[in-house]
């Protein structure tokens, strides 16, 4: 007899709070921008950073963070990960420079890293089969409630200006939480382990995060310094970086270990379509939320409420129409991801225009019904990137193919706000916020062109078959995506042992 936690519907609220979290803290720093920008005296370059190094460091330890859960235990992983992200939300919290709060950003996001990927174990391990469906679209909820949150309560906290401590509370708030997600989990999350775990592969982390660290960097920091000759060097360092984790991984997997990227994968035609899906939508959208944020305050000088408020009908709309995708995804396939792709094409395409047009002075209403369009479309797409490749991916396979394709989800944020940020900061010192917004929405357009280009080449999951949302073993919340996997009527059950 399976001896499922007792206490699991306790203790799904708790690990929830871990995408949650990092979902917010996406949300609201775009937000806290330009009111951090002028606090600390921050750079444009330093404010890419505080924005991008976050999933820059939480993309890099997904695979690892997920792994070593199964190893050593994913309650007490997830708590190590909240307690790292928990702390270092105090630090950014009080950070007195720009420097500091980009140290902070980076250790947020390897807390990040720890927690959230071991939600989707835990929820599988903790309810039978028959309940699990119902967990899972909880989760879905709370990717929508964290997406519109962390706009619309960034704006509020910003508004308020609790104890006159500015953007400080963003980041404060996320103390008390914690703490109250770890208190939790230690009396009712049950500790589950992987009867064979996969070995960690700590060359090809080391490898691929200083090869992606050295390409990110110097697209961050060149257009300020000058384009100096250690930026080139650095781009150049990067790419034999990469070059040396792609042999290293080959090497591994010939000799039979678990490589991060396991090269096979790689040679699947549905892989490589996803891989160039996740790739161009996620630099339009990293990009995008941070262009047009600065654009609405510093631009057209809104106050920080304002602003957010602005997108709170993206969030709503990316919400709703991710809860209908699931099903139309899974009668129709992955022509409806191409299809939420060409929606928000078409309303990146509106905006541009109008911005195009108009300049700064747009008002309004003209620009909610483009943004409430781009979240219909981003809701079509996001939370069925991944599963539409798992879906024909064999079950062997799932778990690695999830792996790389959640982390390119979160590399590719944090490069969008490296490479289209610096064009659109280019661009404002020169001409004004609404020339940088312009120019860097046609670079989304490209983005989102590679993106929809890509969705044609995945493969056509049979009608009717069952789709069940759940985070992917990385979940993407630097972004609002989740994923989602095929489940069978009647899975299997594995055992946990509950109590603290």
């Amino acid at each position: 007899m399976t001896d499922w936690n007792p206490n699991r519907w306790r203790a799904l609220p708790i690990i929830l709070i871990a995408p949650f979290m990092s979902l917010f803290d996406v949300f609201v720093v775009n937000v806290a921008a330009p009111s951090i920008s002028t606090d600390l005296h921050a750079s444009a370059a330093m404010l890419e950073l505080i924005v991008a190094g976050y999933s820059f460091t939480y993309a890099a330890g997904l695979v690892t963070g997920g792994r070593l859960g199964d190893r050593i235990g994913r309650r007490q992983l997830f708590l190590v990960g909240m307690a790292v992200f928990t702390l270092a939300s105090a630090w950014c919290g009080i950070a007195p420079t720009g420097t500091w709060l980009v140290a902070g950003r980076l250790i947020q996001g390897a807390g990040a890293a720890g927690m959230v990927p071991q939600v989707l174990a835990l929820i599988t391990v903790s309810f039978p089969p028959e309940e699990r469906p119902r967990a899972f679209s909880l989760f879905g909820v709370t990717i929508g409630v964290g997406s519109v949150a962390g706009q619309v309560l960034g704006g509020v906290l910003l508004n308020f200006n609790l104890f006159g401590l500015g953007w400080r509370p963003i980041f404060l708030v996320n103390v008390p939480i914690g703490i109250a997600a770890i208190i939790g989990a230690r009396k009712f999350l049950g500790e589950s382990r992987s009867a064979h775990p996969e070995k960690l592969d700590p060359v090809g982390l080391a490898t691929l995060t200083a090869g992606l660290g050295l390409i990110l960097v110097p697209l961050v920091l060149g257009r300020d310094e000058g384009w100096p000759l250690w930026t080139f060097a650095a781009l150049a360092g990067g790419a034999v970086a990469i070059a040396l984790f792609i042999a290293w991984e080959a090497r591994l997997a010939r000799a039979g270990g678990n490589p991060i990227v396991p090269p096979a994968i790689l040679r699947s035609r549905e892989v490589m379509a996803g891989l160039g899906a996740n790739l161009g939508f996620f630099i339009f959208f990293g990009s995008f939320l941070l262009a047009f944020t600065i654009f609405l305050q510093d631009g057209q000088h809104r106050s920080p409420l304002d602003a957010g408020l602005t997108f709170a009908p993206l969030g709503v709309a990316f919400a709703l129409s991710s809860l209908a995708a699931r099903r139309l995804v899974a009668v129709y396939g992955p022509r409806v991801l191409t299809i939420g792709v060409a929606f928000s094409f078409v309303a990146i395409l509106g905006l541009t225009l109008l911005i195009g047009a108009n300049g700064a002075d747009v008002p309004a209403p003209e620009l909610i019904p483009l943004l409430t369009a781009v979240g219909i479309g981003n809701g079509l797409a996001l939370p069925s990137l991944v599963a539409a490749v798992l879906a024909t991916a064999p079950p062997d396979s799932s778990g690695a193919i999830s792996g790389v394709l959640t982390t390119t989800q979160q590399f590719s944020s944090a490069l969008g706000v490296a490479a289209i940020g610096a064009v659109f900061f280019s661009r404002s010192a020169t001409s004004g916020p609404a020339a940088g917004l312009h120019a860097a929405m046609i670079l989304d357009l490209v983005a989102l062109a590679v993106a929809g280009v890509a969705t044609l080449f995945l493969p056509h999951k049979p009608a009717g078959a069952t789709i069940v949302p759940v985070p992917a073993p990385a979940a993407a919340v630097g972004s609002p995506a989740g994923t989602a996997v095929p489940q069978p009527a009647t899975a299997p059950g594995r055992a946990v042992r509950s109590g603290a």
